[in-house]
């Protein structure tokens, strides 16, 4: 595997963080969060899918792409594996959002994820809630070199 592109989104946990969601997580620039929002990870996030660069974003478009995900806070860290898809839009002004399913809108960052915010390290969650900051990793990579 070759790595194509990095970056990193910078949000903020709340205490309506739930992550109960069983087929996305997301992040998004929202200061706010409900308590509906139960797939919501992090707020105040600073990028969202149309801030993050564009060889990232190429990247992200590639048929080959796998995107090894980073969540850290504190000193606890989760990792979440996905992939690109040449339909991915990425221009969401407010949101990313990671899904298990092949689902495409302008919010997707990347499909086929083999976790949700339900299946997020539960001590990661708890730290969220109390308000620490999140590091959300994205790196992609190229199946071929």
């Amino acid at each position: 595997m070759k790595l194509l592109a990095k970056d990193i989104i910078v949000a903020y946990g709340h205490p309506n963080i739930k992550a109960t969601h069983k087929t996305t997580f997301e992040v998004t620039k929202d200061t706010y969060l409900t308590p509906k929002g139960d797939c919501i990870i992090g707020i105040k996030a600073d990028k969202a899918l149309s801030d993050l660069s564009d060889k990232l974003k190429n990247a992200l478009k590639r048929r080959d792409a796998i995107v090894k995900l980073k969540l850290k806070v504190d000193d606890i860290e989760d990792e979440v594996t996905a992939y690109g898809n040449p339909r991915l839009i990425l221009s969401s002004k407010k949101d990313a959002v990671v899904r298990k399913s092949d689902y495409i809108c302008e919010r997707t960052l990347a499909i086929k994820a083999d976790k949700a915010a339900v299946d997020i390290d539960r001590k990661l969650v708890e730290k969220l809630r109390r308000g620490k900051k999140l590091i959300l990793e994205i790196a992609v990579f190229s199946r071929s070199s």
